[in-house]
């Protein structure tokens, strides 16, 4: 038996009651609970507090999961595991929304609802992410974080009638693409002069000659400097 096809049997067992199936879960899943809450570390919150909620939100996600959603269970589970620990966070006064995240989920919405009085139609995450330029991910947080009134759970008038949330998939792995949204957040937390290191190092393939060559410094420096910035980085990222 496949692994998925195990996972739906424990599904399915811990709908029907069986703590056993949703300890084993739990358990099985425990990686990827733990990807999802590093994102919220130093927020004032204890790891193992914030692993809890984790694990709320991931047994909610067995709850409410149906294969019919046509989705993996882990990239459902994902955003459930999230929004439980943005939630406590929020409700508590640990973060606050930014401007950003305000105004591209209000752009959002407008957009969701011109575009279903044009289709008859909700958009998915997908091509509300393509609309904008932005990695699927982004949209869901943006929209979860605001409260807007088109919620997540809103169920649409296709085939399956599933909800945004529902269609939150990729065709790279869950993992990998939390992984970027957290590589992300690191870069965007580094002053300029570093930013524009890793910029022209990883994104823009250049040596550290042709960088430093840019900045006006020694290859020595930038060498130092790029191993000083990783290192900042790998601590954000581990």
């Amino acid at each position: 038996m496949s692994e998925q096809n195990v996972t739906l049997q424990l599904i399915e067992q811990a709908q029907n009651g069986s703590e056993t199936a949703k300890e084993e879960l739990i358990g099985k899943n425990s990686p990827l609970i733990k990807s999802v809450i590093r994102r919220y570390r130093n927020k004032g919150v204890e790891y193992e507090d914030l692993y809890q909620l984790g694990c709320i939100g991931f047994l909610k996600a067995i709850r409410n999961f149906s294969a019919q959603f046509g989705v993996k269970f882990s990239t459902y589970a994902v955003p459930m595991i999230a929004g439980e620990v943005k939630r406590f966070l929020r409700d508590d006064g640990y973060i606050k929304i930014s401007r950003s995240v305000k105004s591209l989920a209000a752009k959002i919405s407008h957009y969701v609802e011109t575009y279903k009085n044009t289709h008859n139609d909700s958009p998915d995450i997908e091509t509300i992410a393509a609309a904008f330029g932005i990695e699927p991910q982004e949209a869901v947080f943006a929209l979860d974080s605001a409260k807007f009134p088109l919620s997540l759970h809103e169920k649409t008038d296709d085939e399956h009638s599933q909800s945004l949330m529902e269609k939150l998939a990729s065709k790279e792995t869950v993992e990998d693409n939390l992984d970027k949204i957290i590589l992300k957040d690191a870069v965007a937390a580094l002053d300029e002069r570093e930013k524009k290191i890793i910029v022209l190092r990883y994104y823009r393939d250049k040596t550290q000659s042709e960088v430093a060559r840019v900045l006006g410094v020694s290859q020595v420096q930038i060498s130092r400097l790029e191993s000083k910035i990783l290192e900042k980085i790998r601590k954000n990222f581990s």
